[in-house]
């Protein structure tokens, strides 16, 4: 996949801007505060539906204006220059419209299907040290984008969910609750079998990235966490068991919703005891490996890559194994950076295209 135009009016303190971006690596450079994460979070928004620094009406539209307006053209198969899709998002923070390939687009889920984007950011470790949240969210991304009725089994069961937790705030019981108890347990197989075959296929593709990007790490195993006693209980007879308390809490405590994973190494068992630059290498090995697996479902296409501030979120070595990697793989990748790194591989370099960025201007080197 190959972005070959991206424009962005309104974001933060950028002016508008219209980028081209080369097919290998891309170079943003620019002083901090230029506005060069900025172009990242904008095509981060326009493929996940939301920003990696927090809420879009907090900051993302720019000051007096009413909407975040992105337009993004692509190629999802080199072999075939000629087929470009188009999209276009526009984000008050509140209310969104988009169009996709000339058609208006009823579910946001449906304009964020179509551009595949991994994000690196310093915010990234999370994935690894954050709330169970963030992995789940890792896992569904990946799903969503290689399993084409995923979103569907994941909305059945998401609709169950509130339908259980609304009666159990009413205080409701009986043959209701006894009806969205069945719907939900049966909502939950395919959602919960789906992740954890989804993980252990994942589990290949981060050995292999890991080898490569971070071998000092060891070799990983990530371990699924179903969110409920599973070895003890079925999901119909756990949600009886802590039924009451759920009434009492008026939130369902057990089920995929509540389901996480873990990280583990050989020579660090316990995922508590990496260190911050740990969760960092794991966390972005993990991200490549979610890349490496839809590249491997897409016929060798790679998603984008965007990495933000890579030299201060990673050292010297490792940022040489991460750029070698990416290169080898054929992907489009897109740096942040203030300056253009003399330590990076020549044969990396040697084809990068570059971006200034200063004072919100983007302009080619």
């Amino acid at each position: 996949m190959q972005i070959t135009r991206f424009d962005l009016h309104n974001v933060r303190n950028l002016q508008p801007t219209s980028l081209r971006p080369g097919s290998g690596l891309n170079l943003l450079l620019g002083d901090n505060g230029a506005g060069k994460t900025s172009v990242l979070e904008g095509l981060h928004l326009m493929a996940y539906g939301r920003s990696f620094r927090g809420r879009v009406r907090d900051g993302l539209v720019q000051r007096g204006r009413e909407a975040v307006e992105l337009y993004a053209e692509w190629r999802e198969d080199p072999t075939h220059p000629e087929r470009i899709r188009r999209a276009g998002l526009r984000h008050t923070g509140q209310d969104w419209s988009g169009r996709l390939d000339g058609e208006d687009v009823a579910q946001l889920g449906d304009l964020c299907a179509a551009l595949m984007v991994v994000t690196f950011e310093p915010g990234s470790h999370a994935l690894i040290s954050g709330s169970s949240e963030v992995r789940r969210r890792f896992l569904d991304w990946g799903l969503f984008h290689v399993e084409q009725d995923f979103l569907q089994q994941w909305r059945r069961y998401a609709r169950a969910l509130r339908q259980r937790n609304a009666l159990l705030k009413s205080g409701a019981g009986g043959s209701q609750l006894d009806a969205w108890d069945h719907e939900l347990a049966d909502a939950a197989v395919p959602l919960d079998t789906r992740r954890e075959a989804y993980l252990q296929r994942l589990q290949i593709a981060v050995q292999a990235v890991a080898e490569q990007v971070a071998p000092a790490l060891g070799a990983p195993e990530l371990v699924f966490l179903p969110g409920w006693r599973r070895h003890e209980l079925s999901l119909s007879d756990a949600l009886m068991v802590a039924r009451d308390r759920d009434r009492a809490a008026g939130h369902t405590s057990v089920g995929p919703h509540r389901a996480d994973w873990r990280i583990r190494f050989d020579d660090r068992p316990e995922q508590s005891l990496l260190s911050r630059g740990q969760a960092k290498q794991s966390a972005l090995c993990c991200l490549l490996a979610q890349a490496r697996d839809c590249a491997r479902r897409f016929e060798g296409r790679w998603p984008v890559i965007a990495l933000d501030d890579l030299a201060s979120e990673l050292d010297r070595h490792h940022q040489r194994q991460v750029l070698t990697y990416l290169r080898d793989a054929g992907a489009q990748v897109l740096i942040t950076g203030t300056e253009r790194p003399d330590h990076w591989p020549d044969n990396v370099l040697d084809n990068a295209t570059t971006f200034h960025v200063e004072h919100g201007v983007v302009r080619d080197a």
